[in-house]
């Protein structure tokens, strides 16, 4: 057979059209003016048997270079880890990968378990008692964190740091338009937030203060510092976006005093595949518990005392409270959210801390070898497992010299700000190996003169 399903027949068409009372399947588009559907057909290749589309399309996929292939320093918020082999294999079971939403949960128990176990090692990472069900990223996770602080403190203006990654920002500015909240930039002083320019921007009418930790470029914010500038505010809330593989060896924002943590748990179980799709999470107070997007994973005790998992508190716009949602979320990365929770219970507690020790240690081991090499390094501040160096050359010639050499080298800044032509945002994972970095120093070292 050509097919690996079974095609519809004319006759299956007809017996549908029959049986809804319309004449044939243009009449179903009756109501779209014709002046706006396409009167030709469309300019696509004739279909072929699905062993000539699975080759064309496996030499089509054949073209890209994945880091497999390559060697990878590569981060700016998607990274190259371990996943633990286990992953695949839960993840890909039908009943996980075909779930959408477990709206039945007498008979969704073990995907809303998985989900509750996600709530709670977020939680146990960030230092707060409420953590969601999942977000889409990271992004939109500090996008809705943005409008739930406006919407809390009745306030119309929230400052981000410069230091806040890029793309999160232009998520931040697209979600709050249309709150009509004003979003203040803080400027950097040294890779970090501007402690002097964001201690001379508050005033009594912030909703929040939003900052990363570690940094778009690598840098550990002075959370202590930070937080004692907020003391004083009135309502002025505290919003940190973390990678939650760093919390595995920094403080936790909670003990530093933050009313929000969102991040993107790619770095548990999740790809690098083509930028997404992701997971994001959101942690939060108690007090903000009813006001958190998306939905809650609650553990309860059915009629007979045995322990259940249920969706709880849920606030989401196309069932319950439409007046009075606080978000427009639809969807969760149940999946996603899945395939980190194994991935964190794989690596357990003390591994995750293990896997942290081990990025920043060869971080450090590379900016070491970078330095006796000629290379410049920008920022001296401690980081986690990336920092920016310098190059005389034009970052897009070096990375491609690099990737000759099998190397997918870091971010090129001089894309986000003209003042960065010439530094690369370098990411050092447990994965890369001593001869990688000592190779990729040696490459850079070579280029570089």
């Amino acid at each position: 057979m050509e097919f690996r399903y079974l095609p519809m027949t004319n006759e299956d068409k007809q017996d549908m059209l029959d049986a809804i009372g319309v004449k044939d399947t243009e009449s179903l588009f009756a109501d779209i003016p014709s002046s706006v559907r396409l009167q030709k057909e469309m300019n696509l290749k004739a279909p072929v048997n699905e062993y000539a589309l699975t080759r064309e399309l496996t030499m089509m996929a054949n073209k890209n270079t994945s880091t497999k292939e390559v060697v990878s320093f590569l981060g700016a918020g998607v990274y190259d880890h371990y996943i633990p082999s286990i992953v695949d294999h839960v993840i890909s079971k039908s009943e996980f990968y075909t779930a959408y939403t477990p709206y039945q949960p007498e008979i969704s128990q073990g995907e809303l378990q998985a989900i509750f176990e996600f709530q709670t090692m977020i939680s146990e990472l960030t230092a707060l008692p409420v953590a969601n069900s999942s977000m889409y990223d990271g992004g939109t996770a500090l996008a809705e964190a943005v409008n739930l602080s406006a919407a809390q403190t009745k306030k119309k203006k929230v400052l981000v740091s410069g230091a806040v990654h890029p793309e999160y920002q232009q998520v931040i500015q697209t979600y709050a338009k249309g709150q009509e909240v004003e979003i203040i930039p803080i400027k950097l002083s040294n890779g970090k937030t501007d402690l002097n320019h964001l201690e001379a921007l508050l005033n009594d009418d912030i909703a929040g203060v939003v900052v990363q930790y570690p940094n778009f470029f690598g840098q550990i914010e002075p959370m202590e510092s930070i937080q004692k500038l907020l003391e004083n505010q009135k309502k002025t809330m505290l919003i940190v976006s973390s990678n939650p593989l760093a919390l595995g060896y920094l403080t936790p924002p909670g003990e530093f005093g933050a009313d929000i943590v969102t991040g993107d748990t790619q770095v548990f179980g999740i790809p690098a595949q083509f930028g997404g799709p992701h997971c994001g999470y959101f942690a939060t107070s108690k007090k903000l518990m009813r006001k958190v997007p998306g939905r809650l994973v609650g553990q309860t005790k059915d009629e007979n005392g045995v322990r259940g998992y249920v969706l709880t508190l849920q606030a989401r716009e196309q069932h319950i409270r439409r007046d009075k949602a606080t978000s427009n979320i639809c969807s969760n990365q149940a999946l996603n959210a899945l395939a980190s929770s194994v991935a964190m219970s794989s690596i357990g507690k003390h591994g995750i801390r293990k896997m942290a020790e081990m990025n920043m240690q060869k971080a450090r081991y590379a900016k070491k070898k970078f330095i006796e090499n000629g290379i410049t390094v920008v920022y001296e501040g401690s980081f986690f497992n990336e920092f920016v160096i310098e190059l005389k050359q034009d970052i897009t010639k070096v990375n491609a010299a690099l990737l000759e050499k099998g190397f997918l080298g870091g971010f090129d800044l001089g894309k986000l700000d003209p003042s960065c032509q010439g530094q690369m945002l370098v990411a050092v994972t447990e994965l890369r190996t001593k001869q990688e970095i000592d190779q990729l120093a040696k490459e850079l070292g070579d280029i570089h003169v």
